[in-house]
C-alpha cells in the first residue's frame, strides 16, 4: 500500500461517519509503511479533513456534479488531491498518484477524478480565496463553520479570531511531559536528540519537550518505560496548577471527577508529595481502565481509578484537598488536534454542555474540604462554557471564592484565565480556581 492509498481508505471511512483519530492508527499499523510514509499519510488525512471547506471551495467550480451527490470515495479523493495541490505538492504527483489510489477503490471514477483535479491544478497557485472579513469569507479561508467564525469575531474581534482560526488549521507538534519521578527533561531531551528527533522547550512550560519527527510516539522508549507522556502543554499546566496548591508535606487527597484517559490525574500524581492519593473517576468502565494502565506505566502507586459518575461522586463530603473538574466540553480549543470535530459540533451543543458543566461543578464542590481548592478546566473558549460557568459559580457555589488565576500568556477571563491556541502554540484552555472557606 502507498501513503495515498492508506489515506484514501481512511478519508472514505471518515466521509461515512468514522472518527479520524480512531480510524487512522489501525490502518497505519497494518500498512507496512515506514515512518516517513506514515507521517505523510497522517498529514494527508488530518490536513484534508481540517481544510475541507476551503478545499470544497476550490473543487466545486471544477466539478460537474455537486460534491454532496458524489460517492464518498470520490469526494474524498478530490479533497485529498486538492489538499496536496494547495500544500505545494507538484501537480503531476498530487493528481497522478491520487488518481492511481482512486483506481483501486473506485475504478469507474478514475477519469472523473483526473479531470476535476487537473482543472483545480490549472486554477492556482495563487488560489482565488474570497476577499474581505465577512463570516463567509473567513469561514472559507480558514475552513471553519460559519457559526464558529461568528462566535470568535463576537468574542475576540477580527485580529484574534484570525489568529485562533489559523492555529486550528496547523498540524500540532507533540508535547511530552517528563515524569520527574523517573527522569529529567534534560536526560529525555538528550536521548531524543540522539535518536534524530527535533526537540524544543515549550513556550508555556520550559520543561515540556516539544518534538517533531517522532513517528509513532507510543513506540518511543521514554514513553513505553514511563519516563514521559504525550500531553499538550495546556493540559500539563492544569495538572501543575492543581498540584501547586497541595503543598509539599502531608498526604493530600485529590479527586479528578472526569479523569479518563488519565493525563491530568497522572500529571498531578507525578508532582504531588509522597503519600498523596489521587482518586481518578470516569463513568465509562473501559475508559476508567485506561487510567490504571497509564498509572502502572508511570509507576504511580498513589492513583486509584474508579468507575463513577461525576454527577454523583461516591466520596465522603468535604474529604479532598483538591478537586479537578476537567469537564466534557465542545473542544473548540483542540480543533487542530481533532480535525473532524469542527464539522461535528453543532452550535446548540455549547449550551447543552455548559449545563452539564455547571452540574458537575456543583456535585464536585461538595467533596472539597474547607481550605481546599476546586479547579474547573475546559479545552474550549466559548463564553457560555467559560464566563457563563464562572458567573454561575459566583452566584450558586456558596462558600467558594476565586483565587489568583495563571499569569500571561494566560489571559484574564472573568475570575479565571483563558489560553488561546495562538497565545503559546498550545491547545486552548480555560481554568477557574476556587477555594472553599
Amino acid at each position: 500500500m502507498t501513503a495515498r492509498s492508506v489515506a484514501l481508505v481512511a478519508l472514505e471511512r471518515i466521509e461515512n461517519g468514522a472518527y479520524s483519530n480512531l480510524v487512522l492508527p489501525p490502518l497505519l499499523r497494518a500498512s507496512g509503511l515506514d515512518g516517513r510514509e506514515r507521517a505523510f499519510a497522517t498529514d494527508l488525512v488530518y490536513g484534508t479533513v481540517r481544510r475541507r471547506r476551503a478545499l470544497d471551495f476550490l473543487i466545486s467550480p471544477c466539478s460537474s456534479q455537486p460534491l454532496a451527490r458524489l460517492e464518498p470515495v470520490v469526494r474524498a479523493a478530490l479533497r485529498m488531491g486538492t489538499y496536496q495541490l494547495v500544500e505545494g505538492v507538484p501537480a503531476h504527483a498530487a493528481v497522478g498518484e491520487t488518481v492511481t489510489a482512486t483506481a483501486t477503490r473506485a475504478p469507474a471514477a478514475r477519469g472523473y477524478v483526473n479531470g476535476v483535479l487537473r482543472a483545480v491544478s490549472r486554477a492556482g497557485p495563487p488560489w482565488s480565496w474570497p476577499d474581505g472579513d465577512s463570516v463567509e469569507a473567513l469561514g472559507v479561508r480558514y475552513s471553519q463553520p460559519d457559526w464558529l467564525v461568528a462566535m470568535l469575531l463576537a468574542q475576540f474581534g477580527p485580529e484574534t479570531a484570525r489568529a485562533v482560526m489559523a492555529s486550528a488549521d496547523s498540524a500540532p507538534a507533540v508535547s511530552l511531559r517528563v515524569n520527574p519521578r523517573r527522569a529529567t527533561a534534560e536526560s529525555v531531551e538528550r536521548e531524543l536528540v540522539a535518536a534524530g528527533v527535533r526537540v524544543e522547550r515549550g513556550r508555556l512550560l520550559p520543561d515540556a519537550l516539544v518534538a517533531t519527527g517522532l513517528g509513532d510516539v507510543g513506540a518511543l522508549a521514554v514513553v513505553q518505560d514511563g519516563r514521559a507522556t504525550p500531553q499538550d502543554q495546556a493540559s500539563q499546566a492544569v495538572a501543575r496548577l492543581v498540584a501547586s496548591h497541595l503543598g509539599d508535606t502531608g498526604s493530600p487527597r485529590v479527586l479528578d471527577v472526569a479523569a479518563a484517559p488519565g493525563g491530568k490525574a497522572t500529571g498531578i500524581a507525578e508532582l504531588a508529595p509522597d503519600g498523596a492519593l489521587v482518586v481518578a473517576g470516569d463513568v465509562n468502565p473501559s475508559r476508567a481502565g485506561r487510567i490504571g494502565i497509564a498509572s502502572a506505566r508511570l509507576g504511580l502507586h498513589g492513583v486509584v481509578a474508579i468507575v463513577a459518575d461525576g454527577l454523583a461522586p461516591p466520596v465522603r463530603p468535604a474529604s479532598f484537598d483538591g478537586v479537578l473538574v476537567d469537564a466534557p466540553c465542545t473542544g473548540l480549543g483542540v480543533l487542530r488536534r481533532r480535525p473532524d470535530a469542527r464539522w461535528r459540533i453543532e452550535p446548540e451543543a455549547v449550551e447543552t454542555l455548559a449545563s452539564l458543566q455547571r452540574r458537575l461543578l456543583a456535585a464536585a464542590g461538595g467533596a472539597v474540604r474547607v481550605g481546599g481548592i476546586l479547579v474547573y478546566a475546559v479545552c474550549t473558549f466559548s463564553d457560555a462554557e467559560t464566563l457563563g460557568v464562572d458567573a454561575w459559580a459566583a452566584a450558586e457555589l456558596a462558600g467558594f471564592h476565586a483565587i489568583d488565576p495563571p499569569t500571561p500568556p494566560w489571559r484574564a477571563h472573568g475570575r479565571g484565565a483563558l489560553l488561546l491556541p495562538s497565545d503559546a502554540d498550545t491547545d486552548g484552555m480555560y481554568v477557574l480556581v476556587l477555594k472553599r472557606g
